[in-house]
């Protein structure tokens, strides 16, 4: 029997859309289990979408050159923290210090970008588990830089950012001068019911920003290099495309957004983590664009703003649910956080294993 012609389109668009269709179902049944109120919701999704945003936009990139889920953005994200510490350190305040750390960022982005990119050139096929591993030997080196040689060798003239004994930075930085400053640019407040839902629509400006910027640019010659590149690199070399020198430039554009990416995170946060808030916007970042359906071969702005979206919206009823339904005397709230770190990883491992199946079923 012929299935209608309209039946076997919807069915072909669920399969197609089955990631995040399944994470909007999980979401929607966390939020009527824990009798969670959408205006409460919104007051937490929405700052961490604005926040996250512009990190997930930065990943499109390298997918669309066929170079995978850059897991190497870590290093882009300690470029733009070594911005806002240079920045800080030196007294910084106002937007014109937010956007002077930005500044700063871009030429250790530029130089670790490209030499990230001749790197992966040297393992195609295994891009992911390269960048990864390269992620944590960058860590390493940061760590080694900023805990031993902070106040000895490099020198600072903002004492409240080193230890107590003068030598390596402390482990938090409060951002005094570049906290927030884009956050309240332009914040108008929004009263649903009882819940004030603040919108910092200055952030979510700069991401509209790029998402227009990243449709310009795939759309222009070194773009449409790109996209081929991607789809097979045989075929790009018969074209005269320098196949290297576009993946190389692909992972320089993903590492340079990366690092304006953190800075826009950490300064939305007013404070960071000086050791360990790179270590997670690797998986983070990808987990979010993966829940809005892209793949490792296929990724649009659409993927990564309902992936945002979505992500951020479950890790929030998921956090909440827990302090609701986990009394605080059984650690609700450190069981909120462990899940969420699970979720993170899951998230990951099921998208990639339904892209796999989905794969399977098309040879």
């Amino acid at each position: 029997m012929v299935r209608p012609r309209g039946i076997a389109r919807v069915g072909g668009g669920a399969r197609q859309n089955l990631v995040p269709l399944l994470f909007a179902s999980i979401c929607l049944t966390g939020i009527l289990w824990a009798n969670i109120s959408i205006p409460f919701l919104l007051t937490d999704v929405v700052p961490r979408v604005a926040r996250n945003l512009f990190l997930v936009l930065s990943l499109i990139v390298p997918v669309v050159a066929g170079m995978g889920l850059n897991f190497g953005i870590v290093i882009g994200a300690m470029c733009g923290q070594v911005g806002l510490i240079l920045v800080e350190n030196a007294g910084g305040q106002g937007l014109g210090a937010l956007l002077l750390a930005m500044a700063l960022s871009l030429p250790l982005s530029l130089l670790f970008g490209w030499m990230t990119g001749l790197l992966l050139n040297r393992a195609k096929g295994r891009e992911m588990i390269t960048g990864l591993i390269l992620g944590f030997f960058a860590n390493g080196i940061y760590q080694a830089i900023f805990l031993l040689m902070a106040g000895s060798i490099l020198p600072f003239r903002n004492q409240e950012l080193l230890l107590d004994g003068g030598v390596g930075l402390a482990n938090s930085i409060n951002l005094v001068g570049t906290g927030q400053r884009l956050d309240h640019l332009i914040r108008p407040s929004i009263r649903v019911s009882i819940f004030p839902i603040y919108l910092p629509v200055a952030t979510f400006l700069v991401s509209i920003l790029l998402c227009f910027a990243t449709r310009w640019y795939l759309r222009t010659k070194s773009g449409q290099d790109l996209r081929t590149v991607g789809q097979d690199m045989h075929v790009a070399e018969i074209a005269g495309i320098a196949v290297d020198r576009a993946r190389v430039r692909a992972i320089v554009i993903s590492t340079c957004l990366g690092g304006i990416g953190q800075i826009i995170f950490l300064s939305s946060w007013g404070t960071f983590n000086t050791y360990q808030s790179h270590e997670q916007v690797g998986p983070y970042a990808i987990a979010a664009l993966l829940v809005g359906g892209a793949t490792v071969v296929r990724a649009t702005i659409w993927h990564a703003i309902v992936g945002t979206i979505l992500f951020h919206t479950l890790i929030s009823v998921v956090a909440t649910a827990a302090q609701t339904l986990v009394p605080a005397s059984m650690g609700g709230a450190q069981i909120g956080e462990y899940i969420r770190e699970f979720l993170v990883y899951a998230v990951i491992a099921v998208t990639l294993a339904l892209h796999a199946w989905k794969a399977k079923r098309r040879t």
